[in-house]
């Protein structure tokens, strides 16, 4: 045995850290830890590099491009979060940090958390403002719809939209609303019709769900593209308490996608009932307005004709109370005579002019009051017809309009009768 001592072994720097670095990377291999993110900043490369602390201590912490792609949610500072991974050494500074691969935010589901910071970047950026969204129009012809093909939504809207209003232009773009791809394929259906230019108004929807389930109308592609639209989107996710990014980004939410249908387009059998009554009012209108029309013209040609005579007829006694002043002071009597018979001749003139232009104001007005009478739609009750209508006031032109057991109302000339189809 040898009596010399062996010397101490003597590390390397950079032997004594890759010796650290694989007794931590054995022993902390796949551990939780949680704690607060401080100093997070992401870099040019695409990975963040943060701080995880408590209330004793702090770890460096890096999450690498790889493993950050697929959180739901970004990481920020002051969120408590529970990080997975491994420890590992930095060699060039001598640190140990922790090499993240997954984050789960405490308190917050990862799915909620994403959907909230989302929601405030949008919202920052005036995605949600009320004064950028459209106005969809009252009657839309063409209806683009981007949902899937398969299953009760698209069925249920359609069986919605040709009841409320048949004969509308529909349009399908068929694409997955859940998993994988999903929302790539939203973005192009809106896309497709945004650059058409066909559609009047575009519905996006799906049925009910999961949050999950839900979550391709969360992305933030599926936001940009409504938001990016040139014609009006209404969005119908899930069911009524269910609420979606794209709900806030959209011109129009409805609860369900059934509502979505009863929303943007009217029922044609009102809008009917209300032209009905719209002409009904009309043609009451118009009858009282010519035969205000009438009884005007008839007054404003006989109060000119006499207005006319008048005027002359005041000149001429003013010319001869002028010329009686006159002779008063020469009393020239045979003078007046003769003014008072050319006075005469004067006032039979102007009764004879009176009559002429009274006679032809009649030629002039009884044309137009014999056009005006025959405008008038009562006009023709005082040659023995009638005007036959259903109860709602609706003119009845043919036995289409009035199948049996329909209430009439028959306007005559004197009165009206009630009668029923049989």
């Amino acid at each position: 045995m040898s009596l010399i001592p062996e010397a101490p072994k003597v590390f390397t720097v950079t032997d004594l850290t890759a010796s650290i670095q694989r007794l931590l990377s054995h022993t902390f291999d796949d551990i939780r830890v949680s704690g607060e993110i401080s100093g997070c900043k992401l870099s040019a490369s695409g990975h963040a590099y943060f701080t995880l602390k408590d209330a004793g201590a702090q770890i460096r912490c890096a999450l690498f491009r790889n493993s950050l792609r697929y959180l739901r949610f970004r990481p920020s500072d002051g969120l408590a979060v529970i990080a997975r991974g491994s420890i590992d050494v930095y060699q060039p500074r001598g640190d140990y940090q922790l090499i993240v691969t997954s984050l789960e935010p405490q308190g917050y589901g990862a799915l909620q958390l994403a959907f909230e910071q989302l929601k405030a970047q949008l919202a920052a950026e005036g995605l949600f403002a009320q004064e950028r969204k459209r106005a969809l129009p009252a009657f839309p012809r063409r209806i683009g719809i981007v949902t899937s093909p398969r299953g009760a939504v698209i069925s249920d809207m359609l069986t919605v939209l040709r009841r409320r209003f048949p004969g509308l232009h529909i349009r399908l773009y068929p694409t997955l609303v859940q998993g994988e791809g999903a929302a790539a394929g939203v973005c192009e259906g809106i896309r497709v019709f945004s650059e058409s230019g066909w559609p009047d108004v575009v519905i996006v929807g799906r049925g009910g769900g999961s949050l999950e389930d839900l979550w391709t109308f969360n992305e933030e592609s599926v936001a940009r593209a409504i938001a990016a639209s040139a014609v009006p989107v209404v969005s119908a996710v899930g069911h009524e308490t269910d609420f979606t990014i794209a709900d806030f980004v959209a011109d129009l939410r409805a609860p369900t996608p059934s509502a979505a249908a009863e929303l943007i387009v009217p029922d044609r059998a009102g809008v009917l009932e209300q032209i009905g009554a719209f002409r009904h009012r009309t043609l009451r209108a118009m009858s009282f307005r010519i035969s205000q029309a009438a009884r005007q013209l008839q007054q404003r040609g006989a109060d000119r004709a006499a207005a006319l005579l008048q005027r002359r007829i005041g000149k001429s006694w003013q010319r001869v109370d002028e010329l009686e002043q006159r002779l008063r002071a020469r009393d020239p009597r045979a003078r007046l005579a003769r003014f008072r018979s050319r006075l005469q001749a004067v006032q039979h003139q102007a009764a004879i002019l009176m009559r002429a232009r009274l006679t032809s104001a009649s030629l002039w007005l009884n044309p137009l009051a014999a056009r005006l009478d025959a405008l008038n739609p009562s006009a023709v009750l005082h040659r023995g017809y009638s005007i036959v209508s259903t109860e709602e006031g609706i003119i009845v032109r043919s036995p289409e309009s009035a199948p049996p057991g329909t209430r009439l109302d028959v306007r005559l000339e004197q009165g009206r009768l009630k009668a029923t189809v049989d």
